[in-house]
């Protein structure tokens, strides 16, 4: 089964001037147009084809190209970042693409950069910077991963709990290990 603009394939469609006649929103009467039954619905999940990140929940996908400035951005359990954002946001997960780019604040349980973060940075799990990925600004992390390659700058401080806090600047690269797990 798959989804179509949120139509199942196994739905029918309904043509464009079936709901002429009926009443726009806001007007009294009563309307022609079927309602699924609540017992027939039923729910698909797609989870990215990538990590750990939590499926369902609601999704915003900044596309290549596209420039997203001066927002607070809430409510949103994914963000996907292929173009630019320059924001604030609290959520559950943020994805930067490798041509993405994410400058501002933002607070989240999971991060997966393999582009660019500039800005405040708090990250209550894990942060997980990819080889072409670049962090750089505030940074507060639960656990991080940073792959061979992946650039981690600015004022940086793990904040679990127990753990000695410090600020220090680091970039990795040349022979260290493909993955360094600190936390």
């Amino acid at each position: 089964m798959a989804l179509h603009f949120g139509k199942r394939e196994n739905e029918p469609t309904n043509n464009l001037n079936s709901g002429l006649n009926t009443p726009r929103y806001g007007a009294s009467g009563t309307s022609t147009t079927n309602t699924p039954n609540p017992a027939e619905t039923r729910t698909t999940s797609t989870a990215p084809a990538s990590s750990n990140v939590p499926e369902g929940g609601s999704k915003l996908t900044v596309g290549p190209n596209i420039k997203l400035k001066g927002v607070e951005i809430t409510d949103c359990d994914t963000l996907v970042v292929e173009g630019l954002v320059e924001a604030t946001m609290d959520s559950r997960v943020i994805q930067i693409a490798q041509q993405g780019a994410f400058k501002g604040s933002a607070e989240i349980d999971i991060a997966e950069i393999h582009g660019v973060f500039d800005g405040n940075l708090t990250v209550r799990q894990k942060l997980v910077i990819y080889a072409t990925g670049r962090v750089t600004g505030k940074i507060r992390y639960g656990k991080v991963v940073i792959e061979e390659g992946g650039q981690l700058s600015g004022d940086i401080e793990c904040s679990v709990a127990g753990a000695a806090k410090s600020s220090t600047t680091a970039s990795s690269g040349g022979a260290k290990p493909a993955m360094a797990l600190a936390a």
